[in-house]
């Protein structure tokens, strides 16, 4: 589970739901957390997997952290990784790729 700004940020972008597995399928579901990009978005129900991307949290009204998605799409390019093409490391599905130290990539085939 992911600490939020506030309470009431945690409580809906952690909620479980017992009844639906997928949020955007939940109809109680209000916000979208995405881990990998740090990104806050409010779900448009809709059928799809929409949602708006927030700047402020509207329940304290703290900005939220900027997004990530840029800086993961240069790291992944920078180690060679295309997403639409190869798998994506399992680091890079969540936060953790966020401690990784910059630095050049490893020369293909090289080793310890």
């Amino acid at each position: 589970m992911t600490d939020h700004c506030c309470e009431a940020m945690s409580l809906r972008a952690n909620a479980p739901c017992d009844r639906h597995s997928d949020p955007f399928d939940c109809p109680d579901a209000l916000i979208r957390f995405s881990a990998e990009f740090q990104e806050y978005g409010l779900i448009v129900h809709d059928g799809g997997t929409s949602s708006i991307t927030i700047d402020f949290c509207p329940w304290c009204g703290r900005r939220l952290p900027d997004s990530q998605r840029d800086r993961w799409f240069d790291e992944l390019e920078r180690r060679g990784i295309d997403p639409g093409e190869d798998e994506v490391p399992a680091e890079f599905r969540d936060a953790r790729w966020l401690g990784a130290r910059p630095g050049p990539a490893p020369a293909p085939g090289l080793t310890d």
